[in-house]
């Protein structure tokens, strides 16, 4: 009986720590930029730039309408890339997830981004974050 109220107690601890570290983690999203789909398709790129830091994840947030994501490029300082396939449709007031950036923490130089919106009566914004 000791052995399971020891059991349920570390595990209970480990829930409780787990959930801190996503609540942390949440506060810690640094805003990058921002871009408007101004056509039914569009091609735009968010510069970021060295000031802004290393991230290890970036999040796209769109506002003032829907947006379909065809394809999203994150150039690095270093030259390097990475195409991100994302292929999906993200509501008003929507995001993505955490989009981890494989690798160790590195600049953003800039993303680019392939996307259409919903309505044309609409001008959605989607803003780029990125986490340490």
């Amino acid at each position: 009986m000791l052995k399971k109220t020891i059991r349920s107690t570390i595990g209970l601890l480990f829930v409780l720590a787990f959930s801190a570290s996503l609540y942390a983690q949440e506060g810690r999203w640094d805003y990058l930029g921002n871009a408007h789909v101004d056509g039914a398709q569009d091609h735009d790129n968010i510069h970021v730039g060295q000031h802004d830091g290393r991230f290890r994840a970036i999040q796209l947030r769109v506002s003032g309408g829907g947006i379909y994501f065809e394809r999203v490029v994150v150039h690095f300082g270093n030259g390097t890339q990475e195409e991100l396939i994302i292929r999906d449709h993200i509501p008003s007031g929507g995001s993505t997830g955490a989009i981890d950036l494989p690798g160790d923490r590195r600049v953003i130089e800039s993303v680019e981004l392939w996307y259409g919106k919903d309505k044309w009566e609409h001008r959605p914004k989607v803003s780029l974050y990125g986490i340490r």
